[in-house]
């Protein structure tokens, strides 16, 4: 049935019914509405697939969405203005020159496990706000978010506009041989791959939103407590499993000592003697996700000197640090999106550098130091998707920064007015005045250099 439905919101797009500022405003609206009516079904949901507390759930997948739905209609008339800024030559300087952002039709938004609410919804949000109509495909890890986002949607947005399809692996496959107009993905680097591949034959726009290892780079002087307390609290999250939460950590074997007993006392204070029995840690996913983080765990060479605990009863692995990693350990050769933190160590600034650099470019960046020149050096002389001095993970809850991996860790960013340029097409239009057509003479044959003269400098930008 996926033909019939694309077939249907493709011919209210083409009906025009998604285009005018009042109709956005009003989807935009009911979604919020949406998230604000039923924000304790989302919280049951969302502990009843990853345990999440409260705490977690409000932050980072209600609130989070909303200030985007806030941002997003507090701005919408001006991001859908057309743009006069252009820059004109003397034989332009009388035409109507501009930029309309326009809807690009009916996209496809494949959404996360890891933050099944938000990560389906703030793409929503753009492609709203930008005039499209969207299929919303959610994770089906998450079950219980998954059917209350199919329940919910139709009851709050435009049917005609929007749909949920549900399904595992097999009907993402079949549902992405149809065409769309875009297609946003938020997920791994290897699914990644075949939605490129079957975007191909259509030459489907995409954008990736993926992840990768990204590092937290300690170095110079450091109030060590407070790092340690920003470190667990953006690592240990949604028990890790965040695209952007610190993958593993750099600093000196001098900074190491000092940052371990800090990282005991800080999870003793956040998750008391037995993280297990807090109710403030969540759980891994599903089985399949909790075997692979422990058989990384298993086949690590290095040593474990916090945590280690775990229970596959109830996919419970306790937060878990480790030194002596090397660069060729198993820990180090995929995102580890769970709660195990390795520690490798370096010697120098220009030596920590050298080693982010000869990795793949990660989605976020992390560097905590009281050194501004430290900061700026390791900004300065590496690449990533976000980057945030002295803090981990809160960058991405910003509307007003671009959120978006660069190279392994995804292409095209989102949140705010970066999700609406993603799901717009900037259309360079020109009108023109039938005015002056004795100058227009010098274009037209036969040629000749004298005409060729003038019409070079009529056609040079001028200088400001």
């Amino acid at each position: 049935h996926y033909p019939e439905v694309i077939d249907r919101l493709r011919a209210t797009f083409r009906s025009g019914v998604t285009f005018p500022e009042p109709f956005r405003m009003t989807q935009l609206q009911n979604l919020l509405s949406l998230v604000e009516e039923n924000e304790q079904l989302i919280q049951d949901a969302l502990h009843k697939d990853l345990h999440k507390p409260k705490f977690e759930s409000v932050l980072s997948e209600i609130q989070i969405t909303l200030n985007d739905l806030y941002f997003a209609m507090e701005n919408l008339r001006t991001w859908m203005q057309p743009e006069y800024n252009i820059g004109k030559n003397l034989a332009t300087r009388m035409d109507d020159c501009f930029i309309r952002r326009e809807p690009l039709g009916v996209v496809l938004i494949i959404g996360a496990w890891n933050y099944p609410l938000h990560l389906i919804l703030l793409p929503l949000v753009a492609a709203i706000a930008a005039g499209n109509c969207a299929i919303l495909k959610p994770s089906e890890i998450c079950q219980a978010t998954e059917q209350l986002l199919a329940e919910l949607i139709p009851k709050y947005l435009s049917q005609d506009c929007y749909a949920v399809l549900c399904g595992g692996a097999e009907d993402t496959k079949s549902l992405l041989k149809n065409k769309f107009d875009h297609i946003f993905y938020t997920g791994s680097q290897v699914v990644a791959r075949s939605i490129l591949l079957a975007a191909a034959p259509h030459l489907t726009p995409v954008t990736l939103e993926l992840g990768g290892k990204s590092p937290c780079f300690i170095y110079g002087h450091i109030d060590i407590h407070k790092a340690a307390k920003r470190l667990c609290w953006s690592k240990f999250f949604n028990t890790g499993q965040s695209c952007v939460a610190p993958d593993y950590v750099l600093c000196t074997t001098q900074t190491r000592d000092a940052l371990l007993p800090a990282l005991r006392e800080t999870l003793r204070t956040f998750y008391g003697p037995d993280p297990g029995a807090s109710l403030d840690m969540g759980r891994i996913v599903t089985p399949r996700h909790w075997r692979r983080l422990m058989d990384m765990l298993e086949k690590s060479k290095g040593k474990v000197v916090i945590g280690g605990e775990s229970r596959e009863e109830d996919r419970y692995i306790a937060p878990t640090v480790l030194v002596d990693v090397q660069e060729s350990d198993a820990l180090m050769q995929e995102e580890i999106f769970g709660p195990i933190l390795p520690i490798l160590t370096i010697e120098s600034l220009e030596e920590g550098i050298d080693y982010i650099n000869r990795q793949e470019k990660p989605l976020a960046l992390y560097v905590f130091s009281d050194e501004t020149s430290v900061v700026t050096t390791v900004l300065n002389n590496t690449s990533s998707g976000g980057f945030c001095g002295n803090d981990g993970i809160v960058h991405m809850a910003l509307p007003g920064l671009p959120f978006g991996g660069v190279g392994a860790s995804g292409m095209g960013s989102y949140h705010g007015r970066w999700g609406f340029e993603t799901f717009s097409h900037r259309r360079g239009c020109m009108n023109r005045s039938w005015l002056l057509e004795r100058v227009n003479v010098l274009r037209y044959p036969p040629y000749s250099d004298y005409n060729l003269g003038w019409l070079l400098v009529g056609c040079t930008l001028v200088k400001k």
